[in-house]
């Protein structure tokens, strides 16, 4: 038998934030953000199934935050958009700085 080397894993190379949508769903807080490649990252945001609308809209930018810090070395703003719905919101997320570039792909981690 042939063995592998194993290869450390890398982490994702995640795109920049460009926008989140945040649903209330009967299983909990789901969450999309939209990336200025054109990707999206989708999943469960990390609060309990009955926190409150204003907690959830609070943790999303928060987690949207960290995203870009860890993968990207920038710093981000989040700005909500008037509700349509009253169980969605979606968000605008920007550079923090004008003018600041984000970390290449690849240049950490």
């Amino acid at each position: 038998m042939v063995k592998r080397k194993k290869e450390k894993k890398r982490r994702p190379a995640w795109g920049i934030p460009k926008g989140i949508v945040l649903l209330a769903t009967p299983e909990g807080w789901r969450h999309s953000v939209l990336t200025m490649e054109a990707g999206m990252l989708c999943g469960r945001l990390d609060v309990p199934v009955d926190t409150d609308p204003q907690e959830a809209r609070a943790a999303a930018p928060r987690m949207v935050r960290e995203l870009a810090r860890d993968f990207h070395d920038t710093d981000v703003e989040v700005s909500w958009d008037p509700p349509r719905e009253p169980w969605s919101w979606t968000a605008q997320v920007t550079l923090a700085a004008a003018g600041a570039e984000p970390a290449p792909p690849g240049s950490h981690g």
